[in-house]
């Protein structure tokens, strides 16, 4: 006799970011951020990470605000990852249901948690949607989320993808959507356009005690660019914030060099961001 029982749902997680979604969630969501040693570690140890983290995001939250409006009033991250969780989970059948956690602002570890269990799940397959690993992305969410599910959701069985660098697909999507860029591009200024791929950059003390990310990045450039041939291109990091050392060459720096080199055509490729954000739309 055929087992009608039903199954238990499969979840499948993906870990973010986050951002504010709407502009009195700024400074909250910039004060999580800063609270979080994986990934920001003030001056004087722990002791004092919240009050400077308060103080911090407190007055970071003036441009920051501003950089928000200019984009709609939030961020469309949570929205995105949404979407790639339904399409991957989709991609599965029916029996995976799909769940985002953010790692600095809603929704949180703790309340998708209790959603899963609430939903029934008793296993899951959790991924980063940092396709390069570092300490202070991947790593922190990783270790936030086991943190909520050793207490919220000890019974969960999961696995965990923390890095995807070098995956087929990736670079494949990645090399497709460079060909698609280069084909915006006159014929006759093709040849000559400059490919410049920008990640984010970390402090340089992240690198010097072992991260592996500087390695993942370069190895995803590499792989891309066996993929579209042989073309001339360079690597940047941006977004840095604070008095340290960070990666270099900033992407900045990167298109300043190509100017004074008359270069007049380049093509820019966000190469450690899954979906448009704050990073790329800004």
């Amino acid at each position: 006799m055929k087992d009608e029982t039903p199954r238990s749902p499969i979840g499948l997680v993906l870990l973010n970011m986050g951002g504010p979604d709407s502009l009195e969630a700024v400074e909250p969501f910039l004060y999580n951020l800063f609270c979080d040693r994986d990934l920001i570690q003030l001056p004087l140890g722990g002791l004092f990470q919240k009050p400077l983290a308060r103080l911090i995001s407190r007055k970071r939250a003036r441009s920051v605000v501003e950089n928000y409006r200019a984009i709609g009033g939030k961020t469309p991250l949570l929205g995105w990852t949404r979407k790639q969780a339904e399409g991957i989970a989709a991609a599965f059948g029916s029996e995976v249901r799909p769940y985002v956690i953010m790692r600095y602002w809603s929704p949180r570890a703790e309340e998708v948690l209790e959603q899963m269990k609430a939903d029934g799940v008793t296993q899951a397959m959790v991924l980063s949607m940092y396709p390069h690993y570092t300490g202070a992305t991947t790593g922190s969410s990783v270790k936030d989320f086991k943190q909520n599910a050793a207490r919220v959701f000890p019974e969960l069985r999961y696995r965990v993808i923390e890095q995807w660098y070098d995956w087929p697909g990736y670079l494949d999507a990645l090399a497709a959507r460079v060909r698609e860029g280069l084909e915006k591009f006159p014929e006759e200024l093709r040849s000559r356009v400059q490919i410049v791929f920008s990640a984010h950059a970390l402090p340089q003390k992240f690198i010097d005690r072992g991260d592996p990310y500087l390695e993942h990045v370069l190895d995803t450039t590499r792989g891309v660019m066996k993929r579209v041939g042989n073309r001339s291109w360079r690597l940047g990091f941006q977004s840095r914030s604070g008095p340290v050392k960070w990666m270099e060459p900033d992407t900045v720096d990167v298109l300043d060099q190509l100017a004074e080199e008359g270069r007049t055509a380049v093509l820019m490729v966000p190469i450690s961001f899954v979906s448009d954000h704050i990073e790329t739309l800004h």
